[in-house]
């Protein structure tokens, strides 16, 4: 098996772009982040609408016609308007229902034969399952956390998991579903969360061993060949002593904010050269086998023995271009060296490889 490791920094120059039409595909936040709205927990994984005006900004100032499309129940038909006016759609659509929502636009495109930016449906569906994608690692041999899919109460815990644990929904990102209560100690808090997570989020929770290592996550852009961006260490070291070492949706989206002092990510991550190239190596491992495209983000943590295991492949990473949030992708992307524009080139670049489409 080939797995082609790249170091290299690309210099981007405006005005060796060709100028395209692109559709810039997404869904929108419309509440804060926030434990008391069900609106805004529902909505975790959307973006805010600053997000959607920043992107399509720097898309437009890099020479591109830009065609806004919220992805909501008409977003075919506005497709369908567009099919012989763009070139490319530029992707972040996380889907409004469904366990295999993150398909929905692709899917659509691949009727209206629109390139894309991005994986293909099955990819898509396949990653937001986090059980199914264990499996394929498992299968593949690729390191990752001991777990069980309940779908019901009544089902017991296997006696191969040991406390503690981590329970969140199986179809869900942004870490929509993970909170705090998700760390659990023993059984009784273990039911209670699964019971929390089937009657508010209606679907069947993952439960996986809590990994005592360091995390990181690890943005990856291109196809053939792959290109590494600096690993971001999630830093739990200043973290409330009460709150659980777990990249929740309270560190995440309420500690992590511009106003916090509290320091929850490093970028570059202060890694030894060995740990770093089996990092790299098994994060472009899975994206080979669960055929991933042009750009993802991929979180691992340490094991007690420091091999680095899977816990979440993001297909569709947050991109936000406020350089005052710790949105991982784009943190990882200015220290490599590329703004956030040259970054968003960089992916649609990739995705015109694929389709052919003369790009540079």
């Amino acid at each position: 098996m080939l797995i082609q490791l790249t170091d290299y920094r690309f210099d981007l120059q405006k005005d060796t772009i060709v100028k395209m039409r692109i559709a810039f595909t997404y869904n929108v936040r419309h509440v804060k982040p926030s434990l008391e709205s069900r609106q805004a927990i529902d909505e975790a994984e959307f973006d805010e609408p600053e997000t959607i005006q920043g992107i399509a900004h720097a898309l437009k100032k890099l020479g591109h016609q830009v065609f806004l499309v919220e992805a909501d129940e008409k977003a075919y038909f506005k497709f369908k308007c567009l099919r012989s006016k763009v070139d490319l759609v530029f992707n972040i659509a996380e889907g409004i229902s469904g366990s295999d929502r993150e398909a929905q636009i692709p899917a659509i495109l691949e009727i209206l034969k629109i390139p894309y930016v991005g994986s293909k449906p099955l990819a898509q569906a396949l990653c937001l399952n986090k059980a199914k994608t264990k499996e394929v690692l498992k299968y593949h041999k690729i390191p990752t956390p001991n777990f069980q899919l309940f779908t019901s109460e009544k089902e017991k815990l296997s006696l191969n998991l040991k406390f503690p644990l981590i329970a969140k929904p199986n179809a869900e990102g942004s870490s929509k579903g993970i909170c705090q209560s998700s760390f659990v100690k023993d059984e009784k808090a273990l039911k209670m969360e699964m019971k929390n997570i089937f009657q508010n989020l209606n679907q069947a929770v993952l439960v996986e061993e809590f990994l005592t290592g360091r995390e990181f996550t690890v943005a990856l852009i291109g196809n053939h060949p792959v290109e590494t961006l600096p690993l971001v260490e999630i830093n739990f070291s200043g973290i409330p002593k009460n709150l659980a070492p777990i990249d929740s949706y309270e560190v995440k989206w309420i500690i992590d904010n511009p106003n916090s002092a509290i320091e929850t990510v490093i970028c570059p991550a202060k890694i030894e050269k060995n740990l770093l190239k089996k990092i790299q190596e098994v994060c472009l491992k899975t994206k080979m086998v669960l055929d991933v495209l042009d750009w993802c983000r991929i979180d691992l943590r340490l094991n007690s023995s420091g091999i680095p295991n899977i816990i979440e492949v993001n297909q569709i990473p947050g991109i936000i271009p406020d350089l005052k949030e710790n949105s991982r992708f784009p943190l990882a992307a200015r220290v490599a060296g590329y703004n956030f524009g040259e970054m968003l080139q960089k992916i649609i670049d990739s995705a015109c490889d694929r389709y052919g489409l003369k790009n540079s």
